[in-house]
């Protein structure tokens, strides 16, 4: 069996990438074997949203711990229409995210 398909190469531009991109310029040299770089706003920027990111946790522990609280005292109700709304909306912003609107 063989199996075909598109093959690319790793670091290079994805296959069939209409634009060309510019090949990057040489880092410029401060002092023999040294290399000077130079990071914009922009990666500064998002180095500090990946770092508040990784220090949010996932789960809200106290949330948590006040529904079970609420489930074994009996008081947590299902709303199921709620649900099926949330459902309905995840899956029509999902299809509008495949058919390219937004």
């Amino acid at each position: 069996m063989k199996i075909q398909g598109p093959i690319q190469q790793v670091g290079g531009p994805p296959a069939g990438d209409p634009k060309p991109r510019p090949a990057p310029s040489k880092p410029q040299q401060s002092a023999p074997g040294e290399v000077r770089v130079e990071l914009s706003a922009l990666s500064s920027s998002l180095n500090k949203a990946e770092a508040a990111i990784a220090a949010t946790p996932a789960v809200d522990r106290a949330r948590v711990d006040e529904i079970r609280q609420a489930i074994s005292e009996g008081r947590f109700k299902v709303d199921a229409e709620r649900i099926a709304d949330g459902l309905i909306d995840s899956v029509r912003q999902m299809l509008a995210t495949q058919s390219g609107r937004p």
